[in-house]
């Protein structure tokens, strides 16, 4: 049985190891063939595809306040800029969850800290996120792995007040999937619903995408912006 798709959180992480906040994000998806996608997931996990289509996400912000759930957020340390390429899958139990196949941030201690860890594809990069009057603006490229970079200029614009149900799949996503020591892991996440505004994409580059090995992204991109949220994360747990 497949879970349902919820706009609000379907559980709480009884024992939750990490809070943080994201703040000034942007998603940015686009629709793929679910045959070109599929060989970069790992079996024990599918697809979950909204009317036949993969959607893919590019998805960068400020990534602030983390720290342990029981220690206090260190000003240089918990604080950085973070860019991520994700899908959405389902593992064998019909959980739902986000499938990553890089995060680019601008702490070298996070990105060691995650990969480790929690077996996620951390790379370090040069970033920034600035606010230019009412425009947002996203600069990132790759200090090692694969080249990518971004650029990304984007207008946030009128609140939505009921997101459509294709705008709650792509964001309401309560649990990651990660790949360590030859086995799948999860992750469950806790926050509130997510405060979704219209946005206009005014300038966009971005080479993460290919760098993942998926083909370029055809067309304008599906648009959504979120001044931000507060987080809690478990502990990965094996699948």
């Amino acid at each position: 049985m497949v879970e349902p798709v919820s706009i609000d959180p379907p559980f709480r992480v009884p024992q939750p190891v990490i809070r943080q906040a994201w703040r000034e994000l942007t998603f940015l998806h686009w629709s793929f063939d679910p045959a070109v996608v599929r060989p970069l997931i790992p079996a024990g996990l599918e697809l979950d595809l909204w009317e036949g289509k993969c959607y893919v996400g590019l998805v960068p912000f400020i990534l602030e306040d983390i720290t342990a759930v029981r220690g206090p957020a260190l000003p240089w340390l918990s604080r950085f800029n973070e860019t991520n390429v994700r899908t959405y899958v389902l593992d064998r139990h019909g959980r739902r969850g986000v499938w990553f196949f890089s995060l680019d941030a601008a702490r070298l201690a996070a990105v060691i800290g995650a990969r480790i860890s929690y077996g996620l594809p951390y790379y370090w990069a040069k970033m920034s996120v600035q606010r230019d009057g009412a425009q947002v603006r996203y600069r990132s490229r790759r200090r090692h792995g694969p080249p990518g970079e971004t650029h990304i200029v984007v207008t946030p614009g009128e609140a939505i007040p009921d997101p459509s149900p294709l705008e709650i799949f792509l964001t309401a996503r309560w649990r990651l999937f990660a790949y360590r020591n030859r086995q799948l892991f999860r992750a469950d996440i806790d926050h509130p619903r997510w405060p979704l505004q219209r946005v206009a994409v005014n300038e966009l580059e971005e080479s993460l995408i290919t760098a993942a090995g998926l083909p370029a992204p055809r067309g304008a991109p599906l648009a959504h912006f979120s001044a931000g949220i507060k987080v809690m994360t478990g502990w990965p747990e094996r699948i």
